[in-house]
C-alpha cells in the first residue's frame, strides 16, 4: 500500500473541516494522542440486535452455512396472501 500524499487541512470560521477530499468512509472514530496527534478509524454503526447476534459466533456460522449451501434454503410464500391458520 502506498502512502498518500499529506494534505493540508484548514480549520473553518466554526472550527469545522471539509473532508470531502480525503475522507472514503461515512463514519470515523476520532481520538485525540497526547501530542496533539488526532486518530482517525473507520467506524460503522450496529443495532443493539446485530451486536448481540455477533456475541454469538455459533449462531453466524450456522447461519453463513445456511446462506452458502443452496439445499438448506426453503422457500417463502410472496404472495402477500397470509396462511389460515
Amino acid at each position: 500500500m502506498t502512502t498518500p500524499e499529506p494534505v493540508l487541512i484548514s480549520l473553518q470560521d466554526r472550527g469545522r473541516v471539509n473532508l470531502a477530499r480525503i475522507a472514503r468512509h461515512d463514519r470515523y472514530l476520532v481520538h485525540e494522542e497526547p501530542d496533539g496527534t488526532l486518530i482517525w478509524e473507520p467506524a460503522r454503526v450496529l443495532s443493539e440486535t446485530e451486536a448481540r447476534l455477533l456475541e454469538h459466533p455459533e449462531l453466524v456460522a450456522t447461519i453463513e452455512a445456511n446462506r452458502t449451501d443452496p439445499g438448506r434454503l426453503r422457500r417463502r410464500d410472496r404472495s402477500g396472501a397470509r396462511r389460515a391458520e
